[in-house]
């Protein structure tokens, strides 16, 4: 026996205690869902989970598995019997194809039938391959190549290179959630957070056209594409607000229309959240960044929802967004030249310090529930999957 597994330890899962199943399940599920399209065999314990996968997939394989929340780390490794010149064999071989000037062997010894203890058998294997491999000496301490051996019973997992997993939780360990997705820079960030703290997002769109663009609704479903490959697909529901939005700039005070148009944004959320069976609103917004991102326009704007709203860059800086949009590969989307609802009506002096009051004799003036009656109704709604001939189009 000497066949080649990805081993994949969970990380914060273990921390679960009573809900660890649950969680490593889900994983489970996903890793399962994601692999679909591969010859492999996943198998799973309380610790780690074991992929056995052809030779020919296995950078396909890899990069199929960076994609899964959940994953703390994972390695590429050789599974062989227990046996000591079987062991040694393998690291030998295992280490003639490494580019290295010194090594390190760390063994950890689960089976205490195995008849030699962890540290001494570091020493046999670090001799075995001293003797074997020129010019190479052992750095106990940085060294270029660390040569993990894990003794289990009935076989040995050896491997060298650890690669980093996106960790958090399994998608779908919490209820679902709304992402309110703009366009802009920060709305796919907080979206990937969601997702990386469990949470299976759908995306909502609020379109103006004709004062927004078809190429701002191809920018939308773009960011969706980049968040749906970290779930099976997303709902991406375009709502249309040009009535809405024009009421507002007709009825409103200047300075209060994008506080008003905010709250408004907030009663479809809710209303598409009950339709959904979604449990929060997400959105991207960073406290202080804009006008209606001052701590008081945050309080007069949610007050207009009893649902949970959830901010992943509340206390971001701008700079620390856009590397993170840079990581997920949403930037270059995001700052493509055409403009949300959001932008398009800005006003000169918009409110910083909006009161409630003046919040509701500003929408006293005009039948806003109408009118977000007929936003509501007219709902398109695309299913985005990470290949765009995949999306597909009906009506709420």
């Amino acid at each position: 026996m000497n066949t080649r597994v990805i081993l994949i330890k969970y990380g914060e899962l273990t921390t679960k205690k009573g809900n660890r199943k649950f969680f490593i399940q889900t994983l489970y599920q996903n890793i399962k869902k994601k692999l679909s399209a591969f010859d492999v065999v996943i198998t799973k314990d309380i610790s780690r989970m074991y992929i056995e996968f052809e030779e020919k997939e296995e950078v396909d394989v890899l990069k199929k598995i960076r994609e899964v929340f959940g994953i703390y780390n994972f390695q590429v490794a050789y599974k062989v019997e227990s046996q000591e010149e079987v062991i040694k064999d393998t690291c030998l071989s295992i280490l003639e194809k490494e580019k290295f000037s010194t090594f390190k062997v760390e063994t950890k010894r689960s089976d205490k039938a195995f008849p030699i203890s962890s540290m001494d058998f570091s020493r046999m294997v670090g001799g075995y391959l001293l003797k074997n491999l020129e010019g190479k000496r052992v750095d106990v301490h940085q060294p270029d190549c660390l040569l993990h051996i894990e003794i289990l019973k009935g076989y040995t997992y050896i491997y060298t290179n650890q690669h980093m997993g996106l960790g958090g939780y399994p998608v779908g360990v919490q209820a679902r959630g709304l992402l309110m997705l703009s366009g802009g820079i920060d709305s796919p960030v907080a979206g990937y957070l969601a997702l990386k703290r469990g949470i299976p997002i759908d995306c909502v769109y609020f379109e103006s056209l004709p004062h927004t663009s078809l190429e701002a609704r191809e920018k939308v479903i773009q960011l969706s594409r980049k968040l749906a490959k970290y779930k099976d697909s997303i709902r991406l529901m375009i709502v249309p607000f040009t009535e809405i939005q024009e009421a507002i700039y007709k009825h409103c005070n200047p300075d209060y229309t994008i506080t008003i148009m905010r709250r408004m944004m907030y009663r479809i959320m809710e209303s598409l959240a009950k339709k959904y069976k979604a449990l929060s609103i997400i959105n991207g917004e960073s406290v202080g960044q804009v006008a209606s991102q001052t701590l008081e326009s945050m309080y007069v704007i949610n007050s207009v929802t009893s649902m949970p709203v959830i901010r992943p860059v509340a206390c971001f800086d701008k700079l620390e967004i856009i590397e993170l949009a840079k990581k997920i590969d949403t930037y270059d989307i995001s700052i493509l030249p055409f403009e949300d609802c959001c932008t398009v009506f800005v006003p000169k002096h918009p409110v910083i310090h909006p009161t409630m009051e003046s919040c509701i004799k500003n929408e006293e003036k005009f039948d806003y529930l109408s009118f977000i009656e007929r936003c509501i109704e007219r709902v398109e709604i695309l299913n985005i999957t990470e290949e765009e001939q995949d999306s597909t189009t009906d009506l709420f």
